[in-house]
């Protein structure tokens, strides 16, 4: 499928009906890694890095109702953060109006030296409470790759990759085994239950997390000793973390992080994971569900177009299927690409929503949902968004 250079629209075909259009953003030309969530109130919050003309970043947020956007919000600024394509900020909307956002600063010379803070707003992001870490080991060493996870009225956790086992090396991540972690945030900042998820994962490719009606459920690429980097999941239930489970045997043996970590939705008992695999050098985004919290997982679909790069997001439907963006090679340019697929598996048509640039910075797509409209939102000269109506 070619790709336009220019104007964002959808290719023929009766997946997702009627019109998808641009939706002009109030982030800047230079801004980067933009968050999506939605919020109880029907409205959608967008989050980015903008580059400040001085120096240093600044995270940024505004909320969209459907028809306006709210002033832009500035939940923080420093010039000693660590900003990087893979290893973005989030901000999410919690159950009473409340937003968390997350953000990382540097907490050392060495590159990957930095820490997760992450900040509460009560009034709609006018002002921010005083950062904290989740993480209280205070090594000098890489603590990323966050998942924000909201349940209850107020209640807030993060799961996110800890370095802190791992011996520095003069190049890159250093030495040793990443680990996953996870803590409650208590309203002052106060972390709480905190948990080692699994000793030993994947470097520095992207964690996803989510709520199902067993409690909280956190996707991940795991590193075995062998090397084989395939996506695992952990489940809380009842009164403590399981221990990791894989979603699926690919094989992936690879002795490197590729950046390019899964996606999961869920809500009840529905779950959706998707993720780019190249074992047995075939490249591949696939897709799996479950209807039982992920204690178990069905067997998954290859949702892209032939050549993916991956970069992968996903959304649930209330029919229990979803939608799976992604990042498509085409000739020597790139395509932002949206999929329903059926929980049975069957797959739609595969639909163009933009070009997008194969380059690290153009960063990877975010999907959300507002009543019954679907936007997506992802980086190319600037951060840049596209609407669309909620296939039926």
């Amino acid at each position: 499928m070619a790709v336009a250079a220019a104007a964002i629209a959808l290719s023929h075909g009766t997946t997702l009906p009627g019109q998808t259009t641009p939706l002009q953003t109030p982030a800047g030309s230079r801004s980067i890694t933009p968050n999506l969530t939605s919020g109880e109130d029907g409205r959608i919050w967008l989050s980015w890095i903008e580059p400040r003309d001085d120096a240093g970043h600044e995270l940024r947020a505004a909320a969209h109702d459907g028809e306006s956007w709210s002033p832009v919000r500035t939940i923080a600024r420093g010039d000693d953060w660590f900003v990087n394509w893979a290893d973005f900020p989030s901000v999410i909307a919690l159950a009473d109006g409340q937003l968390a956002a997350h953000w990382l600063v540097k907490s050392g010379a060495d590159t990957y030296a930095y820490d997760v803070v992450v900040a509460r707003s009560k009034d709609d992001g006018r002002t921010w409470s005083m950062p904290t870490s989740p993480h209280r080991d205070r090594t000098q060493t890489e603590h990323g790759f966050v998942s924000l996870i909201a349940h209850g009225d107020r209640g807030l956790a993060a799961a996110w990759l800890d370095g802190r086992e791992m011996k520095p090396g003069e190049h890159g991540h250093g030495h040793g085994s990443m680990t996953l972690r996870y803590a409650r945030i208590a309203d002052d900042g106060t972390p709480s239950a905190e948990a080692v998820l699994d000793p030993r994962v994947c470097e520095c490719c992207q964690t996803s997390a989510g709520l199902t009606a067993a409690g909280p459920i956190v996707a991940y690429r795991d590193r075995s000793d062998d090397e084989v980097r395939d996506i695992h999941v952990v489940r809380w239930q009842q009164d403590g973390w399981l221990p990791p489970q894989l979603v699926c045997a690919d094989g992936w043996t690879i002795h490197g992080c590729p950046v390019n970590g899964p996606a999961l939705a869920a809500r009840d008992r529905h779950v959706a994971i998707a993720w780019f695999t190249l074992a047995a050098g075939s490249a591949r985004v696939r897709l799996a569900f479950s209807d039982d919290s992920g204690a178990t997982f069905g067997a998954p679909v290859a949702v892209d177009d032939g050549n993916p790069v991956g970069r992968a997001a996903v959304l649930l439907l209330e029919d229990g299927s979803a939608l799976v963006a992604w990042l498509e090679r085409v000739g020597d340019d790139g395509a932002l690409r949206l999929r329903r697929v059926t929980a049975g598996g069957e797959l739609g048509e595969s639909h163009t929503i933009a070009p997008m640039a194969l380059a690290r910075r153009s960063g990877f797509p975010r999907l959300t949902r507002r009543a019954d409209e679907i936007f997506v939102a992802w980086t190319a000269d600037g951060v840049r968004m596209a609407r669309l109506p909620t296939p039926r």
